[in-house]
């Protein structure tokens, strides 16, 4: 092994970002770089793939590289991991990438909510658990080992039809907003759906509520998703009365009633993709996939607006930057494997049992 020089004393962005062209250049199909739809454009334009978490994982495992960098977060590199074949190594640029609605629901809550619900119910043969993929290894062991079941946004619903064929009643976590709205396309009544707070005893819920539920839906969200409000949806309307809405699940139950279009980011850029020149969209997602389609479609005369006033990106994400990610290419060149995901494989043999039965319900 041998040394790499500090790339974050780099003061010249170009010389960084030629530095990561020559890196990928040298180590060939030997790697394949993830981009996720929210990462920043500098370090997005080197993505060899770019989707959501588990059509990049897919990829990647399909991949003949021996190095899968994801430009995510945590939860993402795990997934990758558990579906990456032995001989292929998984790094994340930067490990402190995290994902705040991932950190709401860690297992030892988890387990422990499922305790207390076993103190008036049996949870094992009325409830299925089922877990976002934005979620860690060990939450979707959870549910492998509990005959539940991964979700996305892409395939929330068919999972959820899935679930109720096998047990009358869902436990969804982490977050609280994909589980009601996909709740409610189902047609289940919003009183069916309560809210379990992790931070109380029982979850704050007496037991004829828990008794009376459809869904249990863990108190979670997304930092970015929760900024958005359906007063900002009126504000929009009222000077673009011909604007079209559209938003992604994580968004609350209110924002996704007055939206137009509700699915997950390659929903969101493939309705957009076909929809008529000169339209106009307000959308309700992540910055920079909004500011990436508002590049994108220009051209057609389409113009894509961003939701909030404010500024929403995903915070952790975008720890990861262009001197990050050549840090673990150079490393990888020099025949040092930093930053390397690894779950432990009795975590991800019961985590991937609970992927596969996703896989085999989605469409």
């Amino acid at each position: 092994m041998s040394a790499v020089s500090d790339p974050f004393s780099i003061e010249d962005n170009e010389e960084c970002q030629q530095r990561i062209i020559d890196a990928k250049a040298e180590l060939g199909e030997r790697l394949i770089i993830l981009g996720h739809h929210y990462q920043r454009e500098e370090v997005f334009k080197h993505a060899d793939y770019s989707g959501d978490s588990l059509k990049l994982s897919r990829q990647a495992a399909n991949s003949e590289a021996e190095f899968i960098v994801f430009c995510g977060v945590h939860f993402m590199a795990e997934v990758a991991d558990i579906l990456s074949r032995p001989e292929q190594s998984a790094i994340i640029p930067d490990m402190s990438a995290g994902c705040s609605m991932a950190d709401m629901a860690d297992l030892s809550k988890v387990e422990r909510a499922w305790r207390e619900l076993e103190s008036i119910l049996n949870p094992d043969e009325m409830v299925t658990p089922v877990t976002y993929i934005n979620s860690a290894a060990d939450l979707k062991g959870f549910c492998g080992r509990h005959g539940g079941v991964v979700c996305t946004s892409t395939n929330a619903r068919n999972v959820l039809e899935w679930s109720f064929s096998q047990r009358e009643k869902v436990l969804f976590f982490p977050d609280q907003h994909l589980g009601r709205n996909s709740g409610v396309t189902m047609g289940i009544p919003l009183e069916e759906m309560v809210v379990w707070d992790y931070d109380k005893p029982m979850g704050g819920l007496s037991e004829i509520e828990i008794k009376n539920a459809k869904m249990i839906l863990w108190k979670g969200f997304c930092s970015v998703h929760q900024m958005f409000t359906p007063e900002q949806i009126d504000q929009f309307k009222e000077k673009y009365p011909d604007a079209q809405i559209i938003s992604h699940p994580e968004s609350s139950y209110e924002v996704c009633q007055k939206s137009d279009f509700v699915g997950s980011t390659e929903y969101i850029i493939k309705t957009i993709a076909d929809a008529d020149p000169d339209s106009r969209w307000l959308v309700g997602t992540e910055l920079n996939l909004v500011n990436r389609m508002h590049e994108q479609f220009k051209g057609e005369g389409k113009s894509v607006h961003f939701m909030s006033p404010t500024v929403c990106m995903c915070s952790t994400m975008f720890r990861i930057d262009p001197p990050h990610l050549l840090w673990v290419l150079e490393n990888i060149l020099a025949g040092n494997i930093v930053n390397q995901i690894k779950v432990e494989e009795s975590v991800a043999k019961q985590a991937r049992l609970a992927l596969e039965r996703m896989l085999e319900v989605s469409p």
